[in-house]
C-alpha cells in the first residue's frame, strides 16, 4: 500500500512568509515597520509558540524518513502571551509604537501549544532556532520589501514565492 505521514504543523515562521496573511508575527512586524500601532485581539494574554522554518523542516523530513505512521505534532513549545509577543516585536525592530486592543474574535484559542513528546522521543526532533535568533532573521527579510509589498492589503498571487 501506500505510505503516509501525518504531520501537525504549529505556528511557523522565516523569511519568505506572506506580510498580511492575518497571523500575528508577519502582523506585528508589518505594523512595526510600516510605523503603525500593534493591534492585539483581546487582553493579550492568550499564548502561542512559534516555530522557526528551518526546525519545521528538519522536523518533517525525520518523520518522512521513519517508519511512524500515526499523527505527529511538529513546533515549537516554548509559549509567549501576546502582550510579551508584541512587546518583543517593538524591541526587534527598534520602533516605539503603542499597543492597541481590540476585541477578541469568538472562538480565537487561549493557547496554542504543541505536545512534541513523540516527535523527541520517535525522530529525536526538538526546535533548535531559538525565537529571538528567528525573529532577527525574519525581520531582516520583511525589511528588504519594497512598499507596494508593505502596503500590499491581500496575497493571494503565490507566483512572486516560487524561484
Amino acid at each position: 500500500g501506500t505510505k503516509i505521514k501525518v504531520v501537525r504543523i504549529f505556528n511557523t515562521y522565516g523569511p519568505r512568509m506572506r506580510l498580511n496573511d492575518g497571523r500575528v508575527l508577519p502582523a506585528f512586524i508589518g505594523q512595526a515597520i510600516r510605523g503603525e500601532d500593534l493591534t492585539i485581539f483581546g487582553d493579550g494574554s492568550q499564548t502561542r509558540s512559534f516555530c522557526f522554518v528551518d526546525d519545521l523542516v528538519e522536523g518533517i523530513f525525520r518523520l518522512l524518513m521513519s517508519d511512524y505512521h500515526l499523527p505527529m505534532n511538529i513546533g515549537n513549545p516554548d509559549e509567549i502571551s501576546i502582550l510579551e509577543f508584541a512587546d518583543e516585536i517593538i524591541k526587534l525592530t527598534g520602533t516605539n509604537q503603542k499597543i492597541v486592543f481590540r476585541e477578541l474574535p469568538e472562538g480565537d484559542p487561549m493557547m496554542r501549544r504543541p505536545d512534541i513528546t513523540k516527535a523527541q522521543e520517535i525522530l529525536d526532533w526538538e526546535p533548535k532556532v531559538h525565537r529571538s535568533e528567528g525573529l532577527k532573521v525574519t525581520y531582516e527579510y520583511f525589511q528588504t520589501l519594497n512598499h507596494d509589498q508593505l502596503y500590499k492589503s491581500e496575497h493571494k498571487n503565490f507566483d512572486a514565492y516560487f524561484r
